[in-house]
Parts: structure tokens; C-alpha cells; sequence
């Protein structure tokens, strides 16, 4: 029983994130009058609690922050000065998910005669105070010797004091000095990696060419900056393009034939590989009355890329294929992404196949795994499918209508009930599509349709990802799961109290199910309130990842579940054919006891190389839509906020889906305040507020191609 004289969890997790800086035990105690063996035997439980609730952290020096806290005193780095000359800086090392939380520096109280301004690139020693989760101030301790540290990619632009870099990181807000010397063989308008190095006359920030990447005047050089920026791989060692050269197709021998099965691959008309097909019919047996049996076939990459090859460690270092507007950075090399393991139609392929049979209900009730060889009966696109199944075949559809389409949505139609009972997360999140013209030039930015053919898809494939975490759980098997765990305990009572006041109470349960937040967004669908609900419930979800320890997708409102249907573009994928191989005795290619003892560590890789991916695939499709927009300076756009913070307003437009920033300092007159638990900027004086997912209409000001950085104002009528 807990003393009356005790706090409760919530009270001490208020403590701990009202705190400018880690509080540790002593700090608690005191603050809420603890003391004597016990009291301190219950403060150690409860902490201990919260640290596993995820809603704090514990530092090196045992000491409490909110997750993802940065220290009392940290080694920054000073990146950019706005034009009010306020720095901004970062910590000098940053593990934690995403981009680091932004930094202010206070001014400094300097004495006469005192040595340089401080200026971008300085690396300092700082005490730092938490405004909130991703905003600190920051005041000098003092600054670190030695030449700054840090390398930028910029655009070169001759002056007539040597040349300029322009940083394509749009938190980089000042240009560097390029000295005559230090220009190696840059041209104008080059895309440049360079060194930061110590400032120079008058504080000016200075930087040394190190490396050339060709001309920003070319289109496609918006991928380019964001490989380079992300650091992905690009090329491949000799030795993996050789493995890859000499693999070929094997024969039968102890594989199914699955070739007289008209296996088929639905994908995007831009996909570039086809690593997965489909096929369903009525299931004949009288046990499993209106039930279905489908297959799922996936290729078979770990026949060709074995555990410690060339080819495993290149793929290792990926992670994960990058796919950009104008390009694909691959997993693998093209004789095997797009050649031997790309299920292409009437080609013998090596497969991995699942036969999986559902009821009536859509509930899986076996399945049963082959290592096959198929033969694709057709390359479909997701268009051509939802037409034949509209009544709208074409001269490739139309032969398959009656004995492939239909029975691929007779089974569908099952598994989207199932999918309904058991009650996901239902969020519809639109995804821009850029379409590239032959010049490698933004032709169109439009949202991408969603068919029932899409779904379909993720519907089989979610199936199988299911039966392969089953084989791997019932076996005892390890492997990497594909895991999302519940939304933490802080974010739960933000969301709660968000939905309270706009009137769709969120209930107390601790118990709260992925159905509850959809029966809210069926509530406000069609209301004012729909969007930004949608964005306030998706902001409170965790992160996914990948881990040997399954806990569960908590919004597929599944209990077990691993990527096993993408191995092509996903090393995730890999591991677990290699894991089901080898507890099924499949043969060759199975997990290897190295890696066994390393699926923690290679979990943690993949899943950052996932957001590495993520990341540089969103500054492309940035950079291309600033591009496709720098033309329109000064036109009018509707759109809606998605972002608020103490700067200003971030708003995405409707027509493209483009994002961009309105500075503070820009919105009617007023001194605003940042509301963080109402997602919105309230003016003092006259009480106008800006909330997150209010329509606006703002006119473009700025659209730099190279940072992909978009500005606007608010229109006049609004």
C-alpha cells in the first residue's frame, strides 16, 4: 500500500519534465519532502517504473530527463545564425531518433577587449535548460580549442573575395568563405563536399573544398545531394558485383514447382523490382467451408547472397533499398535486384512461398512454407487490377479476370473483415508522388491514389509476415521482429488531454487498443476537426523497429509479426528467410550461429538505416517540389498547418502536398505564445490563434531548390 503522504507516478513525472535539466533521487526527494529508508525504497520502484513505461530516460550519471533529453552540460557545435543574429547550434554527438533537439545559444556576457565572436562551425562547452522536448537554450561555458569540426555539402558560388558555399542543409543559415586557396577545382555551381574551418576576418565562417560532385544546373543532382548529405552507400565492391554476376537460377531438384500456378505481381507502374507474387482459390476442403487457400511467393535471395559474402556485407551496410524520384540506391547489385531476383513473367524464379489457408472469418488458421521455383503468369500494375476488377479489363487483364483477379478479391474480402474485427489503426496518410519528365525535370506533384488493389496487397502480404513470425515464435527460432510498441504514457495523457477539449474524450483505460483511437477518427470524419485529429493521433504514436524481443505490432493490433515479403529491398526480410531456412532444414543459405548471437545490435542498424532512408528520401521529394515551385513565387495556395512551434507556422499545401515555413515574425502583429499542449500560436494582444490542421491561404515568398526550403506568408484575406 502506498503512503497518503507518498506522490503518485504522474506527479513525479510532472517534476521530472517541468525540470530545465536531469533531476536525479536527492532532487526528487526534496522537493517532495521524502526521507527514511522506505520512502527512498518506493521513490527507487517508481522511478524504476517509469523508466520502463518509456517515459523517462536514466542518463550515464543516473540522473532523469524525458526521453531523449540532452544533458546539463553538452559539446555543441554551432551551425547557423538567423538574421537577428541568434545562434543555433547542435550537440556534437547525437544517438537518439530523428534529429537532435534544436539549441540557442544566450548571448554572451563579454568583457572588454574579450577574443572573437563566437560564429558558426565553433564547437563550444555549454550549460544547457530544456524549453520543451525539441527546444533548449543553451548558455557558454566556455569554447573548445582547435580547428572547428564538421563538413559541410554545399553549392559553390565564385565572389570577388575567392567564393561562397551555400549549405544544401537548411539549418545551416550562414554562407562559408572560400579563400582562392582553398577552391580546389570547383566551378560555379557546383555541388561541394567541404571542411569548416576556423573563422577568419571579422568572424566570417570559412570552409576548404575537399571533393566535387558535378553541377546543381542538372536535375537529378536533388538525389545526389540527399545520398551524400545521408551518407548512403552508393557503390559496390568488386567482389559483390562478381557474386552477383555468377549467380544463376538453380534447378528443381528438392524445390516445389509452383510454375504451373499463375502466380502474379501487382505493383506501382514506376516499380522498379517485383519481389513478391499472389495467388487464391476457394479452399476445397469441407472443414474450411467459404474459406480460402492464397499464396504468397517471395524470391529467394538468400539462395544467392549466403551469411559473410561480399554480397551479405554490402547488403548488411545498406540495410534497406533508398528509392528517389529520379533513382533507386539498391540493397543489392542489379544482375540480382532487378535481374535473378525479380520475379519477372515467364521466367523461372527461386522463390520462398507460403501456402496460407483462412476461414471463413479471414482468420489464419495454418500455413505451410516451400522453398519453390515459379514462373510469373503476368507483371500487373495496382491501375490494372482495381480496373479489371471494375469491370474494365485490358487486352492483359482480361485473360486472368475470372481465374486470378476474382479469386485474389474473394480472398481480400475476407482478410479486410478479419482486419476490421480485430481493430488496426486506421490512419489515411495522403503520399506525394513525383512524376519525372524525360529531362529529368518535376513534370507533376500530386498525391497517390489508393485503389482496393493496394490493399490487397498489404493484406497478403500482412498474412505472411504473420505466418513467418508464427513458424519463428512456435520453433523457438530467433529472429528480427518487426515491432511497434504502444504510445508512452506521456504522449497517452497529451493525446487525452487534447481530444478532451475539442470534445472526443479519449477513455482512461491503461488498456487502450489501436480501435480506440480508429472509433475516434470515425467520429470526426467529415468534420472540421478530421485532420487534425488524424495528424495530433499519429504524432502520438511510437516509432516501429526492428528487435529479437517481440513485443507485438500495437497498430496492426497484431501479437506477432516480421517483414519476410520485401527481402530484395530490406535486410530485415533476409534474416528471417535465413531463420525460417534454417528451422525448417530448407537448405542452403540459412542463419549462421555469427549472426544468431548479433540480432540485437543488427535490429538497432536496420532500424537506422530505415530512418536514414526515410530521411533522405523526404529532402529529395523536398528539394524536387521547391524546384517544381521556384516559378510561382508570389501566388496564392491553400493548405493546412501541420507544425507549430515558438517560430512560426508549418504549413503543407493542399495541390502537392508541399511543405513550408511562415516565420513568426511574419503573422499579423502581435506577440505570440506557443501553446504546446493545444498545438497552436496565440496572440497575447488580440487572442487570434493558429492551430494545427487550420486551412489557410498563404502566398509563396521563397522556394530554394537546393536546401528544399519553402517559405510563405499568410495571404491578406486571411
Amino acid at each position: 500500500m502506498t503512503d497518503s503522504h507518498f506522490p503518485g507516478k504522474d506527479a513525479i513525472l510532472a517534476f521530472i519534465r517541468s525540470s530545465t535539466t536531469p533531476v536525479g533521487k536527492r532532487e526528487i526527494a526534496r522537493a517532495f519532502k521524502l526521507s527514511g529508508s522506505a520512502d527512498r525504497e518506493m521513490l527507487k520502484d517508481l522511478l524504476r517504473e517509469l523508466e520502463a513505461d518509456g517515459a523517462v530516460e536514466r542518463g550515464r550519471n543516473k540522473r532523469m530527463a524525458p526521453p531523449q533529453s540532452l544533458p546539463a552540460v553538452a559539446v555543441l557545435l554551432i551551425t547557423g545564425v538567423d538574421a537577428d543574429g541568434e545562434l543555433s547550434a547542435r550537440p556534437l554527438t547525437w544517438t537518439g531518433e530523428g534529429n537532435p533537439p534544436r539549441i540557442f545559444l544566450l548571448p554572451e556576457k563579454k568583457s572588454r577587449g574579450e577574443g572573437k565572436p563566437l560564429a558558426v562551425g565553433d564547437t563550444l562547452l555549454a550549460k544547457l535548460a530544456r524549453i520543451n522536448d525539441r527546444l533548449y537554450e543553451a548558455r557558454v561555458i566556455r569554447r573548445i580549442d582547435g580547428e572547428r569540426e564538421g563538413r559541410i555539402l554545399g553549392v559553390y558560388r565564385p565572389s570577388a573575395d575567392g567564393g561562397r558555399i551555400l549549405p544544401t542543409d537548411r539549418r545551416h543559415k550562414t554562407e562559408f568563405l572560400v579563400l582562392p586557396p582553398n577552391r580546389g577545382d570547383a566551378e560555379a555551381g557546383d555541388l561541394v563536399f567541404a571542411d569548416i574551418l576556423p573563422a577568419g576576418r571579422a568572424g566570417q565562417p570559412q570552409a576548404r573544398v575537399v571533393e566535387r560532385l558535378g553541377s546543381t544546373d542538372e536535375p537529378r543532382a536533388f538525389s545526389l545531394i540527399a545520398i551524400h548529405a545521408h551518407g548512403i552507400p552508393t557503390v559496390f565492391p568488386h567482389a559483390a558485383l562478381r557474386e552477383a554476376e555468377l549467380a544463376a537460377v538453380p534447378a528443381l531438384m528438392q524445390r516445389e514447382d509452383l510454375r504451373d500456378i499463375p502466380l502474379v505481381t501487382i505493383d506501382g507502374a514506376d516499380a522498379r523490382d517485383f519481389d513478391d507474387a499472389v495467388w487464391a482459390e476457394a479452399d476445397s476442403d469441407p472443414e474450411n467451408p467459404e474459406g480460402w487457400h492464397l499464396i504468397v511467393a517471395i524470391a529467394d535471395v538468400s539462395y544467392y547472397v549466403r551469411p559473410g559474402s561480399a554480397l551479405d556485407r554490402a547488403a548488411y551496410e545498406r540495410g534497406n533499398s533508398v528509392y528517389f524520384p529520379d533513382r533507386v540506391v539498391p540493397m543489392l547489385p542489379e544482375a540480382l535486384s532487378n535481374g535473378l531476383c525479380s520475379l519477372r513473367p515467364g521466367e523461372d524464379r527461386a522463390c520462398l512461398a507460403f501456402h496460407l489457408w483462412i476461414d471463413r472469418n479471414g482468420v489464419l488458421i495454418r500455413h505451410r512454407l516451400v522453398r519453390g521455383l515459379m514462373r510469373s503468369a503476368a507483371r500487373l500494375t495496382y491501375e490494372q487490377v482495381q480496373s479489371c476488377h471494375d469491370g474494365l479489363p485490358d487486352d492483359v487483364t482480361a485473360p486472368l479476370a475470372e481465374s486470378v483477379i476474382a479469386p485474389l478479391f474473394g480472398a481480400y474480402a475476407r482478410l479486410a473483415a478479419a482486419r476490421a474485427k480485430r481493430g488496426t489503426l486506421e490512419l489515411d496518410l495522403p503520399e506525394r508522388r513525383v512524376r519525372i519528365d524525360e529531362r529529368g525535370r518535376v513534370a507533376e506533384i500530386a498525391v497517390r491514389e489508393r485503389h482496393d488493389s493496394h490493399r490487397l496487397i498489404e493484406e497478403f502480404m500482412i498474412a505472411a509476415n504473420v505466418a513467418a513470425a508464427e513458424v519463428l515464435e512456435r520453433r523457438t527460432m530467433p529472429g528480427l521482429y518487426r515491432i511497434h510498441d504502444r504510445p508512452s504514457m506521456d504522449k497517452m495523457e497529451a493525446l487525452r488531454g487534447f481530444l478532451a477539449d475539442i470534445g472526443h474524450p479519449l477513455g482512461k483505460s491503461a488498456d487502450l487498443t489501436p480501435s480506440h483511437f480508429t472509433r475516434i477518427l470515425r467520429k470526426v470524419a467529415g468534420t472540421s476537426h478530421a485532420p487534425l485529429v488524424s495528424e495530433v493521433i499519429l504524432r502520438a504514436q511510437a516509432q516501429a523497429a526492428y528487435s529479437p524481443d517481440n513485443i507485438g505490432h500495437f497498430g496492426l493490433a497484431l501479437h506477432r509479426y516480421a517483414h519476410f515479403t520485401s527481402p530484395i529491398r530490406r535486410y530485415a526480410d533476409l534474416i528471417v528467410h535465413r531463420a525460417l531456412i534454417r528451422t525448417l532444414g530448407l537448405g542452403v543459405g540459412g542463419l549462421d550461429d555469427e549472426t544468431l548471437g548479433r540480432l540485437a545490435e543488427i535490429g538497432e542498424h536496420l532500424s537506422g538505416t530505415e530512418r536514414r532512408a526515410a530521411a533522405a528520401e523526404r529532402d529529395a521529394v523536398d528539394r524536387y517540389t521547391a524546384a517544381f515551385l521556384a516559378d510561382r513565387i508570389g501566388e496564392r495556395f491553400s493548405g493546412r498547418i501541420a507544425g507549430v512551434s515558438r517560430f512560426g507556422l508549418f504549413v503543407r499545401l493542399d495541390e502537392s502536398g508541399a511543405d513550408g515555413l511562415i516565420p513568426a515574425s511574419t503573422l499579423p502583429d502581435d506577440r505570440y505564445d506557443h501553446d504546446e499542449a493545444a498545438h497552436a500560436l496565440v496572440g497575447q494582444r488580440t487572442g487570434r490563434t493558429y492551430r494545427l490542421s487550420s486551412p489557410v491561404k498563404v502566398v509563396l515568398t521563397e522556394a530554394d531548390p537546393v536546401s528544399g526550403s519553402m517559405l510563405f506568408r499568410l495571404a491578406d484575406s486571411d
